[in-house]
């Protein structure tokens, strides 16, 4: 007896294995085993150990052989910020294909790409970007299209939202079962789009209404049915409480009501923003202690490093923490973490499946079903229209005019990858389109006044610049490779620009110096600018020198945090100008930008130069994520801080446009942005056929998309996920959270292109909807029938839409969009399309936030956007009775 009392006190002080013994995966135990695991891992942590594990950067503890943990990492539409991945189009782009099919494929390409580069390294501590927790998707509403956050959104819609990001959510963790492929994070919980500039401090006054009815359905949707792991709460206080403190939201609704068994994570400094921008408490101690107690789980941030204080002035207990830690263990062991590495069925992902064929290939799928034709006119009679688009492209000469056709940042919009395909809109087009059509190409404007954008291509000498990479940090020995660069506009985030060649790694050393001649496009002032990208919290960045005519104009030791990195160049010729620039990589891995703003009377006579002698122009402009975007230190006419304060484009690409049209040339339009644009003001003045494309922001393969849509290898499906207004007169103030006169389900005034809009290169036909009966009692579901034919010429696919139109009463919408189905139909082919409607979604919600099944006549039309009279269109029929619904 005194033996073993002996063997079990020694067996309290000695290290111990991992949660589970070698041998053991945790898959294998009952629930009740696997928690107790748990509870007596986090008994022998001490409480300053258990904090540090509450924070992103959860140190190791080696004694428990638990190893460090950064649970930061993105995947909005690819993995983000750790170097080569397959980037898609923006969210907002992928909004656009109504196809949450592909939403799901996206989503387990991002967590393939995200195993891949933890397996590769899981040998040492996680670094941030590096795990497999993924903070995305981004469910926000896109109330109001002034936000520069709104194209990270999937639109203004919450049942689009909520089937889009489910499946998203079903992607990126994988099939139900124990183990995870990777963690899903919706954010920003809630009622959290803007605006960016005041958006620390924000309090957002919503109805009880307005946030049953559209904040938090989407939400709802990905806990219940998309069973997402996990959930961000957001800088904001939501009626006076900051969201990661909102007891009544986190704990009372996300958890007793919806039943999320998951963890919950702070938005970046969102916790220390409970005291130092929206003064809820006093201090620190009381800001992290009312956090975590009201359901915070993980901080990300310092906030929580003061849970101590909390703990020593007990406005927290032990348990308080241990139920936080135990959440955040059990989601580490579904990752397959502090058991056996083989454990888990994704431990064998390796780097070779990052950006593989196939998932460009979706890419391109992505792309082509995201691009919504908006206009495809040759006469300015729209009751006969008469299609520009598709053109036989072989043997024509294209004019590429804009200052979006040839710029990285139009491909890969925010919170991106980096893509091994780095062809910009412009060299994609060169490359897909006939190889026998003449492609000139000029910058034509700059974004916006104060915004520089890369040098164009046309303006170097030959084919560019030559380029020499140095496997070394300061230029010297023998360039490990040369090779012309037609511009500098880089993306080195994680990557080595010379690792094909040098063998080398992320962070390896590495210098590039590039030579050449510049030849302005005509005298006048030039300022250029060098724009070297710095990561979040990063410890210095590269160094810089930059010669024009041999004299040093710039430099930057990479030592410094301010420093001169633009001039002015008075070139009052038109001559060539020898041109240098070197980049010492001693920082870390980001990326480097030659900038001008050109005269913008040079940039407009040189594109109407090419423009004169083409048969075709093809202009592609629009906005980018310089001028839209979080937190954006800009303040220029139309744009305030990421936000815009004008729906129109900028006024240079306004007045490109219209110099275009004087020349009476056929002119397709592709507008690459975020958000809505307005273009009316500017098309409706022109007489020459026009067609109009939305692109977003594309992803890697966008160019090949839009290739394919010009030449007509295949016909555009996208539709709109938000309504694009006139003008900002329209709407109410950006502040006012109130969803009366926003989005297409309470805007009913005229608005520029609905949502849900898209034309096609082929014509559909549908059947009247036909419900399933005419009177349904409350509490059942509905099914809906119609038949779609292809009465063109041109095989296409076709989303089809459901809107109910409920009776008009106090906090009812117009309309609600409650089905989609993308299908593919062939000249002459019909297909029968079938609809369940559940009784949530035959629902309303009235001023007090009750969402119940009410009594009425009401209405369901299915089409290929919305019914364009809501009291002539869509078919009868009545609900009786009353069923309340579970918020």
């Amino acid at each position: 007896m005194k033996l073993r009392l002996l063997l079990v006190a020694i067996s309290l002080v000695l290290p111990t294995l991992p949660v589970l013994a070698q041998q053991e995966c945790a898959a294998t135990l009952t629930p009740q085993q696997l928690d107790q695991k748990i509870e007596n891992l986090i008994a022998q942590m001490t409480p300053e150990e258990r904090i540090a594990q509450l924070q992103d950067r959860a140190p190791a503890i080696p004694r428990l052989h638990i190893p460090a943990y950064n649970w930061w990492n993105e995947g909005l539409h690819g993995i983000a910020r750790n170097g080569y991945a397959t980037v898609f189009p923006q969210a907002i782009g992928l909004a656009a294909t109504f196809d949450p099919d592909l939403l799901q494929q996206v989503g387990n390409v991002v967590s393939t790409e995200a195993r891949a580069k933890f397996n590769s390294h899981s040998d040492v501590d996680s670094a941030r970007y590096a795990g497999l927790t993924i903070w995305s998707p981004n469910i926000n509403i896109f109330r109001d299209p002034r936000w520069g956050r709104g194209q990270e959104t999937y639109g203004e819609d919450p049942y689009l939202t909520g089937e889009l990001g489910a499946h998203f959510v079903r992607g990126i963790q994988g099939p139900d079962g124990f183990y995870r492929k990777a963690d899903a994070t919706p954010k920003h919980f809630a009622v959290h789009s803007g605006p960016e500039s005041i958006r620390d401090g924000f309090n957002s006054i919503v109805s009880q209404h307005d946030l049953s009815d559209t904040y938090l359905p989407a939400f709802r949707q990905l806990s219940i049915e998309g069973h997402a792991d996990a959930m961000m709460c957001s800088y904001n206080a939501i009626n006076g409480i900051p969201s990661c403190a909102n007891t009544a939201l986190l704990q009372d609704r996300v958890r007793n009501v919806w039943g999320f068994n998951g963890y919950i994570v702070s938005d970046c400094d969102a916790v220390d923003e409970v005291t130092e921008y929206l003064h809820y408490t006093a201090d620190h101690a009381h800001g992290a202690a009312d956090s975590l107690k009201a359901g915070t789980d993980l901080n990300c941030g310092n906030a929580y490093s003061h849970l101590n204080e909390s703990l020593n002035q007990h406005l927290i207990t032990l348990p308080d923490i241990n139920r936080a830690l135990h959440r955040l263990l059990l989601a580490r062991l579904r990752l397959g973490m502090l058991q056996p590495a083989d454990c888990s069925p994704y431990s064998k992902i390796s780097s070779n499946e990052i950006d593989t064929e196939d998932h460009r290939a979706i890419a391109l799928r992505a792309a082509e079903e995201s691009i919504v034709l908006l206009r495809n006119n040759t006469t300015t009679d729209t009751s006969t229209p008469t299609p520009l688009l598709p053109l036989n492209l072989h043997g024509k000469r294209i004019a590429v005019i804009g200052p979006t056709a040839d710029m990285l940042a139009t491909i890969e919009a925010n919170y991106h990858g980096t893509t091994r395909n780095t062809q910009t809109l412009l060299e994609e087009l060169r490359h897909w389109l006939p190889q026998n059509a003449i492609i000139t190409y000029a910058q034509g404007s700059t974004l916006a006044q104060g915004v520089s954008v890369p040098i164009a291509s046309t303006a170097f000498v030959g084919n560019g610049l030559h380029a020499e990479y140095f496997p070394t940090p300061d230029l010297t020995g023998k360039p490990a490779f040369t090779r012309s660069d037609s511009r500098i506009d880089f993306d080195f985030d994680h990557i080595s620009p010379a690792a094909q060649s040098l063998a080398a790694q992320p962070g390896t050393a590495y210098s590039i110096r590039w030579t050449g001649s510049l030849i302005p496009p005509a005298p006048g002032t030039y300022k250029l600018h060098v724009a070297v990208d710095r990561c979040f919290d990063c410890k210095g960045h590269d160094a810089y020198r930059l010669l024009i005519d041999k004299q040093l104009v710039l430099s930057d030791d990479g030592t410094k945090e301010h420093v001169p990195d633009s001039l002015s160049v008075n070139w009052q010729d038109t001559h060539a100008h020898t041109i240098q620039l070197e980049l010492l990589h001693t920082g870390e891995d980001q990326g480097i930008h030659l900038e001008w703003e050109a005269p913008a009377e040079a940039q407009l006579a040189e594109s109407l130069h090419i423009a004169k002698d083409a048969d075709i122009l093809l202009a592609l402009v629009g906005l980018s994520p310089a001028l839209e975007g979080e937190a954006l230190r800009i303040k220029i006419p139309g744009f305030d801080g990421g936000d815009r304060t004008d729906l129109s484009l900028p006024e240079a690409q306004r007045k490109l446009l219209s110099e275009l049209a004087k020349l009476h040339k056929p002119m397709v339009i592709g507008i690459t942005s975020g958000s809505a644009v307005s273009t009316a003001s500017i098309i409706s003045n022109m007489t020459v056929p026009i067609a109009l494309l939305q692109l977003w922001y594309p992803g890697e393969e966008g160019g090949h998309a839009l290739a394919n849509i010009l030449s007509g290898s295949i016909s555009p499906s996208g539709h709109l996920p938000v309504t694009i207004y006139r003008s900002i007169e329209d709407l109410p103030a950006f502040t006012d959270y109130s969803m009366s006169n926003r989005t297409y389900r309470y805007f009913d005034r005229p608005v520029e292109f609905p949502f849900g809009f898209g034309l096609s290169y082929s014509s559909f036909q549908y059947s009247a909807a036909a419900p399933s009966t005419k009177t349904l009692r409350a509490g059942q579901s509905l099914q809906v029938q119609a038949k779609v034919t292809n009465t063109g010429h041109i095989a296409s696919d076709e989303v089809a839409e459901l809107y109910l139109i409920p009776p008009q009463g106090s906090g009812a919408p117009r309309l609600t969009l409650q089905g989609m189905q993308r299908i593919h139909l062939n000249p002459g082919e019909s297909r029968s399309l079938n609809f369940m409607l559940t009784q949530r979604q035959l629902s309303l919600v009235d001023t007090d936030g009750i969402r119940a099944v009410r009594p009425g006549s009401y209405k369901v039309f299915i089409g290929d956007a919305q019914p364009k009279d809501l009291t002539t269109d869509g078919t009868s029929f009545e609900i009786t009775g009353e069923a309340i619904q579970k918020p």
